[in-house]
This record gives C-alpha cells, sequence and structure tokens, in this order.
C-alpha cells in the first residue's frame, strides 16, 4: 500500500533537516510514537499538526500540504562555499570559497548558499552530504540554540554542530552524534541548517 503524500512529505522534511523523529515530536510537543504513525501513514495529522511540523523544521505550510517540487526543466542551483567538518580530524574549510555550484533546496532564496559535510561526527551516513543555509548571525544569536547550525570558529575552523551555552558569556558547548562536546569555544558566526541533502 502506497503511503499518504502528507507521510512521505513529513518524513522527507524531517530527514532534509537532519533531524531524529524524537527531535521533530519535541520541537512539536508530540510523542516520538505519533510522529513514526504519521510517517507510516497509520494515522494523519492534522491541520494544526501539520503547521507545528512546518514551523518547526522552518518550511512553508504549502510544503507539507501540497509539495513543492520545482517545475520541469526549472531547476535552481545556489553556491557551493566551502567543505565542512563534521568530525574531529579532518576540518578543512572556510565557507567563504566558491566551489562551483549544486542543485539548489525547495526552500532556497537569493541568500541560500551550500558547504559539503567532510567527516563522521554525526554519523557516517551524513559523509559528503550537502549542508544548505542562508541566514547568517554574526555574533550568534539566543534562537540558534540548541539548532543545527554550520559555526565559524576563532580558530578558522567551519564545523557543523548543534550550539548549547558555554561555561561564560560569548561561549558555547558544540555537540554532535558520535564525538566527544567541543566545551567553551569562541564562535564568530553561526547559521541554522535549512536542509540536508546527500551529494
Amino acid at each position: 500500500m502506497a503511503l499518504p503524500p502528507i507521510a512521505r512529505r513529513i518524513a522527507e522534511a524531517r530527514r532534509q533537516a537532519g533531524w531524529s523523529q524524537h527531535r521533530l515530536a519535541d520541537a512539536i510537543g508530540a510523542a516520538q510514537t505519533t510522529v513514526s504513525s504519521w510517517e507510516r501513514g497509520r494515522t494523519e495529522p492534522g491541520r494544526e499538526d501539520v503547521r507545528r511540523v512546518a514551523d518547526a523544521l522552518d518550511i512553508p505550510v504549502s510544503v507539507l500540504e501540497l509539495g513543492g517540487e520545482p517545475a520541469a526543466g526549472n531547476v535552481q542551483t545556489v553556491q557551493l562555499v566551502g567543505f565542512v567538518a563534521a568530525g574531529a580530524r579532518a576540518w578543512f574549510a572556510d565557507g567563504q570559497g566558491d566551489f562551483g555550484e549544486v542543485p539548489a533546496p525547495q526552500s532556497a532564496n537569493d541568500r541560500t548558499v551550500a558547504v559539503e559535510i567532510r567527516g563522521t561526527s554525526l554519523g557516517e551516513f551524513f559523509n559528503e552530504w550537502l549542508v544548505y543555509y542562508d541566514d547568517r548571525r554574526e555574533p550568534v544569536t539566543t534562537d540558534l540554540i540548541g539548532r543545527l547550525c554550520v559555526v565559524g570558529l576563532a580558530d578558522g575552523r567551519v564545523l557543523v554542530k548543534m550550539i548549547k551555552m558555554g561555561s561564560a558569556p560569548g561561549l558555547y558547548t558544540l555537540l554532535s552524534q558520535t564525538e566527544d562536546p567541543i566545551a567553551d569555544v569562541e564562535v564568530l558566526w553561526a547559521a541554522r541548517v535549512r536542509s540536508m541533502t546527500p551529494r
């Protein structure tokens, strides 16, 4: 039996954001089993549920309700500006370069750019995935706390990490799935990850 369109769209939007079912459930005040049930097509979310999912994932409600596929022959691209480290070893990105263009996500705007993950701290699955962002904050703003972000550190590294407050003003702790936290570092800028896709 084919999945209902809303089930596929919620699952796809969640994966593109790099979120687990647990994280989405927490963000919308629901149980993980509820999100799982929606994505399996066992139950259907109400309109308010769909709105909460869209708000949490920072996408238009219409993407979940109607789909947002670009018109055929109208493929957009965005700049690939560098490579970001998602692991402890290989970090070699500046986030400022021009490495060509890559396909744009559905939610792209004129400020959207992409970086490519190099490393495994988000899990081996995400190595060489594209990460899209469009709203670089310098300095870091409080709405980015607890979010998966592309972050630029004072030592020149550019990483993909979840940001938490550090032990003192101006310092942050950076989290990933498989590596130890990077505690109390100075983050020069951060941009929330808007979507992720395999290259």
